[in-house]
């Protein structure tokens, strides 16, 4: 899902209740509560707000129609076919593909097509996520429209609107904690390439109620993130704690430029860690380190700065998080939900498959992402 989509499910979950004029005719709340739109749909989608009159593209108010229509129409869980999703054909105790369709079986999340191998004659359900009593492609929307900005309950309301199922906003805190902790461990065994530049910064974030520093490096071409490291203090050990992560995630390669902006723990931390040669020597081969400072009009922080951006629209509906792991844990979901989720509209794909990572991963990425962490 776009943004709009996003923000047409956040018109819902609030609880602003679109309401139906005719067949063709909603109105909508604004958001901001400054009167309504009209939404109409005569062969095309037209809504009254600015963003549709300037781009005329579907806006969130269009959005939350469509999915507002879904709901009443009853959208079931059972809508959910997993081996649809999976495409998966064989038993998963003998491996043969002489399947059939034997049933249902209900359970706590919904009803569940059940198979039988007409090899070895046991029954089953398709389950790609194991020991997990819920349906997959419920906790992949649940990953997706987290790392897009919802709130875990306003996530938890959404999955009750559309699918009439409740489902506990801790019970989904920890469904991402553990699926996001499996994709970072299987992800992390590849080695983007690089383009030579890498940008750093820092930015605050609330932890436990207080404000502690998340150093983010990123590769100025790929916009692939190398490392994210949370840490209390900005000291030259918090910065060579950071650069040594993101040596673990390039491995061999050398980047060219370090470029930081003026904190005085970059240039000690970058000579120790990627033994740094200074600008003036120009035929040394080596890495350079290049502060902002003085230079903005030529080299810049941007690249970086954008993702930080995006991560504070992330943290927001957060408000702060319970402690410094967690803390870390969550930076480590969104470092991964930017690497190979989202498709970065600057350069056409994910950041790691223009790092030269192709994973071959389905219209459904994390799902993908999920099957192959379970499979290495």
């Amino acid at each position: 899902m776009d943004s709009r989509q996003i923000r047409g499910l956040a018109i819902l979950s609030k609880g602003d209740t679109p309401v139906m004029v005719s067949e063709k005719e909603w109105v909508v709340p604004s958001q901001s509560g400054n009167g309504n739109y009209k939404v109409q749909n005569a062969d095309l989608w037209t809504c009254e707000c600015p963003d549709f009159q300037k781009n005329q593209k579907p806006c969130k108010h269009i959005h939350a129609i469509t999915f507002f229509i879904k709901m009443k129409n009853k959208v079931e869980l059972d809508d959910f076919n997993i081996e649809e999703e999976l495409n998966k054909e064989d038993c998963p105790h003998c491996h043969s593909e002489n399947i059939s369709k034997n049933g249902s079986r209900k359970t706590s999340s919904g009803t569940r097509q059940r198979f039988k191998c007409n090899a070895c004659k046991k029954r089953f359900v398709l389950e790609p996520i194991k020991h997990t009593k819920a349906n997959a492609k419920i906790i992949c929307l649940t990953m997706d429209l987290y790392f897009k900005g919802l709130s875990l309950r306003d996530i938890s309301d959404t999955i009750f609107q559309f699918y009439n199922l409740r489902i506990h906003f801790d019970t989904i805190r920890r469904w991402i904690q553990k699926f996001s902790k499996k994709i970072d461990d299987y992800t992390s065994q590849f080695k983007p390439e690089l383009s030579g530049i890498i940008n750093t910064d820092e930015q605050m974030i609330k932890s436990k109620g207080k404000w502690v520093w998340a150093w983010n490096s990123i590769d100025n071409e790929t916009k692939f993130v190398l490392a994210s490291t949370i840490t209390k203090k900005r000291t030259v050990a918090n910065a060579r704690k950071h650069f040594k992560e993101v040596k673990q995630t390039i491995g061999e390669q050398k980047p060219d430029f370090v470029i930081t902006d003026k904190l005085k723990a970059y240039p000690q931390a970058v000579r120790r860690e990627f033994h740094s040669v200074a600008p003036l020597y120009k035929n040394t081969k080596g890495t350079r380190h290049i502060s902002i400072v003085g230079h903005r009009k030529q080299i810049n922080n941007n690249q970086i700065e954008r993702y930080h951006n995006d991560f504070r629209e992330f943290d927001k509906v957060r408000r702060g998080f319970k402690s410094n792991q967690t803390t870390q844990e969550w930076a480590n979901g969104f470092k991964t939900y930017h690497n190979f989720v989202h498709k970065n509209s600057g350069i056409g794909t994910t950041p790691a498959q223009k790092a030269g990572i192709e994973l071959n991963l389905e219209r459904n990425k994390w799902l993908s992402l999920i099957e192959k962490s379970n499979n290495n």
